[in-house]
């Protein structure tokens, strides 16, 4: 999805080359995956001259938000405060969770 709202219109090869780029990866996966975000209605899909040519159905804001209440949902049984305890305590640096702090006293006012 990344690669889509950056680039706008763009084909599985074109996804596909830029994930090459940067790892290993089959072009099969590519496919499964953009036909999946599709199913999920995250992307919309035109014939262009010789493949199909995806762009974003929704906005990122909508679509981040969905993934993230899907994962919260099957990892966490619908509970964010285990993800947030994880992050807190395993992945934020200390200046991000001054940010987070921040964040929690402004949604306080």
């Amino acid at each position: 999805m990344k690669i889509v709202w950056r680039r706008g219109p763009v084909t599985v090869r074109d996804v596909y080359e830029e994930l090459l780029a940067q790892r290993k990866i089959a072009y099969t996966t590519v496919m499964t995956m953009m036909g999946i975000l599709e199913t999920k209605k995250f992307l919309k899909k035109t014939q262009g001259e010789k493949a199909y040519v995806y762009r974003p159905a929704k906005p990122q804001t909508v679509v981040v938000s969905s993934m993230v209440r899907d994962f919260l949902d099957r990892v966490f049984n619908g509970s964010a405060k285990p993800l947030l305890v994880h992050l807190a305590e395993n992945e934020l640096t200390p200046e991000e969770l001054e940010e987070v702090r921040a964040l929690l006293k402004e949604k306080k006012r």
